[in-house]
């Protein structure tokens, strides 16, 4: 069993998302991460589905994913080159006395102060999920009083099919 970061284009139509998790929590996978939203063409989104599995089972689920009629395309990114990025905000608590040692952390990790409360710093940072784990850890001293991630974000690498969105299949009115 290995992670896998799977990258889905559809079409962005009500009802479509629950099908898909449907489909891969039907078949016993726990999704771990799951990332939605519009790519360049407003009519498809792209999701970015991170799950731990088997890699013969997950060929099925690809497989019967590319039936469903409203996807575009799926990618098990595991098998290519591709870069991965997860947003995290923190929230930690931040007297008075560990504010400037919080603050020099920041600084140390570059990540970004995005708000200072009476009693509360909230921090944001963009990486791979190795730095995003690390960072939550170098956190967790001061007292983490919220978490909130994105989940996996996933681009292949390389020179992909770029034009019309990247849609190999034909256009949804071609494929009736």
């Amino acid at each position: 069993m290995k992670q896998h970061v799977i990258t889905v284009l559809v079409e962005n139509k009500a009802g479509v998302l629950a099908r898909i998790v449907g489909l891969i929590s039907g078949r016993g996978f726990n999704i771990d991460s799951l990332n939605v939203a519009p790519t360049q063409d407003p009519t498809v989104s792209r999701m970015t589905i991170q799950v731990i599995g088997d890699d013969r089972v997950l060929e099925q689920v690809s497989k019967q994913l590319n039936k469903l009629i409203d996807i575009i395309k799926v990618s098990d990114l595991t098998t290519e080159r591709f870069i991965a990025r997860e947003l995290v905000i923190v929230k930690v608590a931040a007297p008075p006395e560990k504010r400037n040692e919080i603050k020099e952390l920041a600084a140390l990790i570059k990540s970004q102060i995005l708000s200072v409360q009476a009693n509360s710093i909230i921090l944001q940072l963009v990486g791979d999920q190795e730095q995003v784990g690390e960072f939550i850890s170098l956190l967790r001293p001061f007292r983490v009083l919220e978490i909130s991630r994105t989940g996996v974000v996933a681009v292949a690498k390389g020179d992909v099919n770029g034009h019309n969105g990247g849609r190999e299949k034909p256009d949804k009115d071609q494929r009736r």
